[in-house]
């Protein structure tokens, strides 16, 4: 990343991690280059943040406290961010129960195991389009890189969408081309080829 930063192009993290502060601090210990990035759509895309200026954007309400009481009374112990409720799979016949019987406009996001609740119509592409709108740039000039389900909203809108090998079938299906990689080395492999071709290869 440091490498191609070099160049004129721009960059984004598009992350599910739970972001209770995006302050320098706290994210230093969790990403220690997080400051290569222009912006960081966290949250599973409900939290811009820009590491330049430190300022956040939320794009959408958190779920009303009802809502996390109602989980942790049925023995669901969710961890919360500024938007997100986090869980895990196992309890999604739980979670569908109370968002139903509390009539709440939310949706559940799967991501290899991990279960998102957020806001219907938030995800990775929502927060994608706010980060894209806010510098100027189209969707079909944005190179995407992902390995899990919640990955697909957003892989969809990119004009080029890479997977690394390691990514769920159903994503390596719908990118443009998988990385003989798994993992960080199929990210290193993907910058590699930005910084030798463009990936000039897969354009239209």
């Amino acid at each position: 990343m440091v490498r191609y930063r070099k160049g004129s192009s721009l960059s984004g993290l598009i992350e599910s991690r739970i972001s209770v502060s995006l302050d320098r601090r706290v994210s230093i210990r969790a990403f220690s280059q997080i400051d290569l990035f222009d912006i960081v759509i966290a949250e599973n895309g409900p939290l811009l943040y820009v590491p330049a200026n430190h300022q956040e954007k939320l794009l959408a309400l958190k779920p009303p406290q009802e809502f996390v009481d109602k989980l942790r009374e049925r023995g669901v112990n969710p961890s919360i961010g500024k938007v997100i409720v986090a869980t895990w799979d196992k309890h999604e016949a739980t979670v569908s129960e109370v968002i139903n019987e509390l009539g709440l406009d939310l949706e559940i996001i799967l991501n290899k195991g991990a279960l998102m609740i957020l806001p219907t119509g938030i995800n990775k592409a929502s927060g994608l389009a706010a980060a894209l709108e806010d510098m100027q740039l189209l969707p079909e000039n944005v190179v995407g890189v992902g390995d899990a389900e919640n990955d697909l909203d957003f892989l969809n809108v990119c004009g080029i969408s890479v997977a690394v090998n390691n990514a769920l079938p159903v994503v390596k299906e719908a990118a443009t081309f998988v990385t003989k990689n798994s993992r960080g080395a199929g990210v290193t492999e993907l910058i590699d080829k930005l910084i030798a071709s463009d990936l000039s290869e897969y354009q239209l």
